[in-house]
């Protein structure tokens, strides 16, 4: 009987195990902004229906529709950690990470809205072409600048030095920030809180000798002077960077000349 009756507990283990994974499943839609050129003119919104853990996040749901129910979906992704950057797309209406973002914690007892970030031309559904965003970017000259010969050993930097720009050093080029921008919506032209963010990295580093060269491609038309306070940019970064105090701190290092 001890035997009978292990054999019986072994087997109904994985169908109990089955059966409560289910019932932690629940029922949501996601309403997705499709675009697809070759298709039409025009972008159309569609409903996918499906069954997932509240606990998973956006991009396993997307995934889930990719793989199971509509192979045509399209979406940038890669690490999957909040690392890489390259989910960022705008959810219920608010830019943020699909990796990040818990279906949990943005009422899944209602249509869940995912579209393209905005201010960036849509390729198809959730891709946007990021070529503008990153001339921005390489255009602040993101990357340490010194005169010299190369270094025979490491350039020394105090903890109160390092901790100046340690806020900006987070960036990863998601574009969260310069989408969520009502300056950059209506003018690609304005360089962007996340060029910006990549300039003060490097502006406030007591290592780098390019600051002043920096603060002029910033003090441009279409540099820091462009922001509107409008505090978009902070609500909308993954990773928490003051990206407000930065822009505050490069306009103020324009007009003093102090950093």
């Amino acid at each position: 009987m001890g035997t009978a009756t292990l054999e019986k507990n072994d087997s109904a283990g994985p169908v109990d195990s089955a059966e409560n994974s289910a019932s932690h499943l629940i029922t949501v839609t996601l309403r997705i902004r499709r675009f697809n050129p070759e298709v039409s003119d025009e972008p159309q919104w569609q409903d996918f229906t499906l069954e997932i853990d509240p606990k998973e996040r956006v991009l396993d749901a997307l995934h889930k529709i990719k793989w199971e129910i509509d192979g045509t979906l399209t979406f940038r992704r890669s690490c999957a950690h909040g690392i890489c950057g390259s989910d960022a797309m705008r959810i219920n209406g608010r830019n943020r990470l699909a990796c990040k973002t818990l279906i949990k914690d943005i009422g899944p007892d209602k249509p869940i809205t995912v579209e393209a970030i905005k201010g960036l031309t849509v390729l198809k559904d959730l891709v946007v072409d990021m070529d503008p965003f990153f001339q921005a970017y390489r255009d602040v000259m993101p990357f340490l600048i010194t005169s010299g010969n190369e270094p025979t050993r490491e350039r020394y930097q105090s903890a109160e030095d390092r901790e100046r720009f340690d806020d900006t050093t987070k960036c990863i080029l998601c574009a969260a920030c310069t989408s969520s921008c009502p300056v950059f919506w209506n003018d690609g032209q304005y360089f962007g809180p996340a060029a910006i963010v990549n300039a003060h990295r490097f502006i406030f580093d007591s290592r780098d000798e390019a600051g002043e060269q920096r603060l002029e491609i910033l003090n441009d038309k279409d540099g820091v002077w462009r922001c509107r306070t409008t505090f978009n940019c902070t609500d909308a970064c993954p990773r928490g960077i003051e990206v407000t105090k930065a822009i505050q701190e490069v306009k103020r290092a324009l007009i003093t000349r102090r950093f």
